[in-house]
């Protein structure tokens, strides 16, 4: 028996189960507006460490996942060792090292030929290069549609998502082979360090490597493609964002952290590469996780402008700063942290909303 986390909606969730065991009876957008609807206002039922029966194949749909016959993922992993497969090895061994959670439920063995086999299908698309454009991705609107990039800015008087909320469209087809209008194949790195904690949580809620696999791959090329090449180029402009959407939304605490050198490169790096799955619990990754596939990865940057200001008055209050921020981010709040992102959109402004969104691409 599942126990609910966060008290979701009973009803809601039984229309999620219902949608996904009937379909959404021809009306795609409406099934998947509903399904967003759902996890922002309900979050989805889960048991006391993450695990929900559900959360995968939801996360397939909201990323749109082209299915993937085993036997391909089988002849990734009978190719042995990739290039990058020494650093993989230098990396596996550490992710999420102190996760009772993830080390019980993942081996190091699973790691390695997820990450593997990403790695031998990037160096393969370095070769085969696409130049077809990437049409826009629920997380990567139309330029000439601004109306594409709504997405809920209201919240209750607790930073509660409120009720009353409108949901962008997703594509209904499968995504075209990982290409990009400002990132081609052939400028994407086949292996970074720390995508072996992004691929963690991949891991932990799938039900096999395949999907693990897909997922991974889904969104390092078409939703996140900017941040896999050889710079990291997406990565430090969501870095120079989290600082700009500071400022606007908490000047304060913004001026006391750069009066001590602390810009987002020098705390964030992590939490922007990895979608802040470095932030235990990683249940609470799972669902801030179902947030950003939701409504867009770029959201990231909002959920951890979030996170600062959940702790402002821990930072205001020393006058060691970068101790506190090194440790790492306090333990992840997802619910409170989703609630907080969704209210700082409507803050920022169109100009800088429109960089957010477009600083994955």
């Amino acid at each position: 028996m599942l126990k609910k986390t966060a008290e979701p909606d009973v009803n809601s969730n039984e229309e999620v189960e219902r949608l996904m065991r009937q379909g959404p009876k021809g009306d795609v957008n409406g099934g998947l507006a509903l399904l967003r609807r759902i996890i922002l206002l309900d979050g989805l039922v889960a048991d006391s460490d993450g695990m929900s029966q559900l959360r995968i194949y939801i996360w397939l749909i909201l990323l749109n996942c082209a299915p993937l016959p085993t036997d391909a993922y089988l002849a990734l992993i009978h190719r042995g060792p990739s290039p990058a497969y020494a650093k993989i090895r230098n990396d596996t061994f550490r992710t999420l090292a102190t996760d009772p959670l993830f080390k019980r439920r993942v081996s190091e063995a699973s790691l390695i030929r997820l990450l593997n086999a990403l790695a031998w299908t990037l160096h393969d698309a370095q070769n085969t290069p696409q130049q077809t454009p990437l049409p826009p991705s629920p997380e990567q609107p139309s330029k000439t549609n601004p109306a594409a990039i709504t997405i809920p800015t209201t919240t209750s008087a607790t930073g509660s998502p409120s009720k009353h909320i409108p949901t962008p469209p997703l594509p209904t087809t499968a995504p075209p082979p990982p290409t990009t209008t400002a990132t081609t194949t052939s400028a994407l790195s086949i292996y970074l360090q720390g995508l072996n904690v992004l691929s963690a949580p991949f891991l932990y809620a799938a039900r096999s490597e395949i999907q693990a696999y897909t997922l991974l791959t889904t969104l390092l090329t078409t939703h996140l493609p900017s941040y896999i090449t050889p710079s990291l180029s997406g990565v430090h402009r969501g870095l120079a964002l989290v600082d700009t959407c500071l400022a606007i939304i908490d000047p304060k605490l913004s001026a006391h952290l750069l009066s001590h050198q602390l810009s987002a490169s020098i705390y964030a790096f992590p939490s922007v590469l990895t979608l802040c799955a470095c932030t235990p619990p990683l249940p609470e990754v799972l669902y801030l996780w179902d947030f950003l596939f939701a409504y867009g990865v770029h959201l990231n940057i909002l959920a951890i402008v979030a996170q600062l200001v959940i702790v402002r008055e821990e930072l205001l209050a020393t006058e060691r700063p970068g101790g506190f921020l090194g440790r790492g981010f306090p333990a992840l709040q997802g619910r409170r942290v989703v609630g907080l992102a969704v209210s700082f959109v409507p803050k920022v402004g169109e100009a800088v909303w429109r960089e957010v969104v477009e600083h994955v691409r």
